[in-house]
């Protein structure tokens, strides 16, 4: 007699406002005792567990319980999935069409939709199935338009709309699309202008408020029992920084203003930053805590100490491609005498502003730090040389499977200027965020330029080249050139650091890790002689 199959059950349920799921007839307890019905009538169903996404959109798959769910398919506790319909599932078409049609068959999952009258098991999925996905995300996109609709007319209104209030407010407990001061919070932000009035600089603030123990915003909300998330922190950082002391001070919410609408975000994409002209700001929509004389001190004083910077003086070779390597802070510099010698060292950021009790200062001098990069550069253009000798009799003619050389070379090429003309986008917001300096956002933004110009004529070089049939070699490729250009180099300079360098990380006891931009090309090279030579 065959065995009969057991089929341990997977109950999935979701609900999501937002998605505009109905909240009588498909509320979580509605589905769950709709999903269970179904399980008893079935005398070979047993439910191994239920999985609830309570508030989570449907137009992508990465929920919590669903996840869950998944890693137990995988660890072989769960055979089958019913759910109420398919717009439970999921509402994105493709990923929802994958789980149903590629996945949950390699798994060996049986697959329910109760209303849908749909069973994996008993027939094939019919050919409407893709069709009412792309009805289920077609709605979910109509829906989405409108809740943005509603959100941009409440933000308009006044009305706050954010998952988290503003550092030194709460939301109101009777109506939370209203804000009202916390006393506690409100006080540290007074106290925070007042300082940088009195002459108190920045990183000044932050320290003293590391020293006194009091919390930052990002801390302070979550023991508020907030589920709070500062995405564009660093994850080590729990303490006051320039940054923090930074935005709090151009918080044009602290004077009573209702400033919203500063990112956009289409269904399933990233938020994007928006222009401050296309930021929606209503005046007069709550308690001000800093009264509107000392807001425009504050703001004439953080106009009046910006320093111009001069590009030809002060400027390190290594500004901006130095990293700690516990934190992950830029390195800052720090000029010493001695003898009437200067002398430069490089120390961990987050050392300089906050102390050693949040990072240690991976210290390491300029003159030494030269002295390693240039023996390292010295060593690779020998180790390319050596390698040159070896195959000197032996040249890599295309029928030997480097024909494509050139082509790859140029999407090399185009790879890489596509990743300078992004950082050149980026730097900005790294700036605005006080994770480069002035000094380095300028440095920067020179640098990219200059990589983006040399990037294209080496793209135009490789073009004219193939359109001029030039037989291909391993060591013409422009890197290789330029590196035998440097080949009796006795001194770094800034446009040889840009040039060859992607970054450089700093540990402490003087261990450097340097990532050249040609790492991966280098690489390549050495396998490329290897096989060649052994061949």
């Amino acid at each position: 007699m065959k065995k009969r199959l057991l089929f341990h059950v997977a109950a999935y349920v979701r609900l999501s406002r937002e998605d505009g799921d109905k909240a009588e007839s498909d509320s979580i307890g509605n589905q769950i005792k709709l999903i269970k019905e179904n399980i008893r009538n079935h005398d070979d169903f047993i439910l191994a567990d239920t999985y609830v996404d309570d508030g989570f959109t449907g137009t992508n798959f990465q929920r919590p319980a669903f996840q869950r769910m998944i890693t137990d398919i995988e660890c072989g506790k769960i055979n089958c999935v019913v759910v109420k319909d398919l717009s439970r599932f999921g509402r994105d078409y493709i990923d929802t069409g994958k789980y149903l049609e590629r996945y949950f068959p390699d798994q060996g999952v049986r697959f329910i939709s109760v209303t849908d009258q749909i069973d994996s098991q008993k027939q094939p999925y019919d050919m409407l199935l893709p069709i009412k996905n792309i009805f289920n995300e077609q709605y979910a996109r109509d829906i989405s338009k409108k809740v943005h609709a509603s959100m941009k007319t409440k933000q308009k209104a006044g009305e706050f709309i954010g998952a988290f209030a503003s550092y030194g407010y709460r939301k109101d407990p009777d109506n939370k699309n209203r804000l009202i001061v916390d006393d506690y919070a409100a006080n540290v932000v007074r106290r925070i202008f007042d300082l940088y009035i009195q002459g108190y600089g920045k990183i000044r603030i932050a320290s003293m408020l590391n020293e006194e123990g009091i919390v930052c915003p990002s801390e302070y909300k979550k023991l508020q029992g907030d589920n709070y998330r500062n995405s564009n922190r660093l994850n080590s950082t729990s303490y006051w920084t320039y940054s923090t002391i930074n935005r709090i001070l151009q918080n044009e919410m602290y004077i009573g203003n209702m400033v919203q609408g500063k990112t956009s975000r289409r269904m399933r994409s990233k938020a994007q930053s928006r222009e401050r002209e296309e930021w929606i700001i209503v005046n007069g929509t709550h308690e001000a805590i800093i009264d509107i004389d000392t807001w425009e001190k504050v703001q004439c004083l953080l106009k009046r100490r910006t320093r111009e910077l001069d590009l030809n003086a002060n400027t390190s070779i290594f500004a901006g491609f130095l990293k700690c390597g516990e934190c992950g802070r830029a390195l800052v510099k720090r000029n010493y005498y001695a003898s009437a010698n200067r002398y430069i060292k490089y120390f961990c950021g987050t050392y300089v502003r906050s102390g050693r009790q949040y990072c240690t200062p991976h210290t390491i001098s300029h003159e030494l730090l030269q002295k390693i990069l240039l023996d390292d550069l010295r060593t690779i253009i020998q180790n390319i040389d050596d390698l040159r000798a070896v195959i000197e009799k032996q040249k890599l003619q295309p029928d030997r499977g480097y024909e494509k050389k050139w082509e790859q070379d140029r999407k090399r090429l185009l790879a890489e200027l596509e990743r300078v003309q992004k950082l050149k986008k980026n730097i900005y917001e790294d700036y605005r965020e006080e994770l480069l300096s002035r000094e380095e956002f300028i440095s920067y933004r020179e640098d990219y330029i200059s990589k983006e110009a040399i990037l294209k004529q080496q793209i135009d070089s490789l073009d004219a080249e193939e359109q001029a049939g030039q037989a291909e070699d391993v060591f013409n490729c422009p890197w290789v050139k330029r590196l035998m250009e440097l080949k009796t180099i006795e001194e770094l300079d800034r446009n040889i650091v840009v040039e060859m360098v992607h970054d450089i990380t700093v540990y402490e006891n003087n261990r450097i890790q340097i990532t050249y931009n040609f790492s991966n090309d280098l690489e390549n090279l050495f396998q490329v002689v290897y096989q060649q030579s052994t061949s």
